[in-house]
């Protein structure tokens, strides 16, 4: 694929420029009250696995409009992550944050004889 020496020259000064490209989610979350005080119930428990409170507080700053870098950022996760939570709890709501089923072998751990 070739591009003309202008569009060469925009990306080369805004690389060097240090510029990037703007990273607007397209997947706006707006919560319900309920969906609020669920999400908000999930990020403070101590007892809930951590994977379950990261999400809910994912979830939850997007709400308030932060972007996916600042998110990322906060909670020492990658963009990436939490553009995937936000996606699917935009798609299907407080279920979309639950664990699926993965393909293959459920994992077994035996008990082990030589304890």
């Amino acid at each position: 694929m070739l591009i003309s020496s202008t569009t060469y020259g925009i990306f080369a000064r805004s690389f060097k420029e240090g510029l990037q490209m703007p990273r607007k989610s397209p997947f706006h979350i707006e919560l319900s009250t309920k969906e609020a005080a669920e999400l908000n119930r999930r990020a403070v428990r101590y007892t809930l696995p951590y994977f379950e409170v990261v999400r809910a507080k994912m979830i939850l700053m997007a709400a308030e409009g932060m972007d996916n870098d600042e998110i990322a950022a906060r909670l020492d996760t990658r963009r990436e992550v939490v553009s995937l939570w936000r996606k699917r709890f935009f798609k299907d709501r407080l279920a979309g944050l639950d664990e699926r089923a993965r393909p293959g072998r459920p994992r077994a751990f035996p008990p082990r004889a030589d304890r």
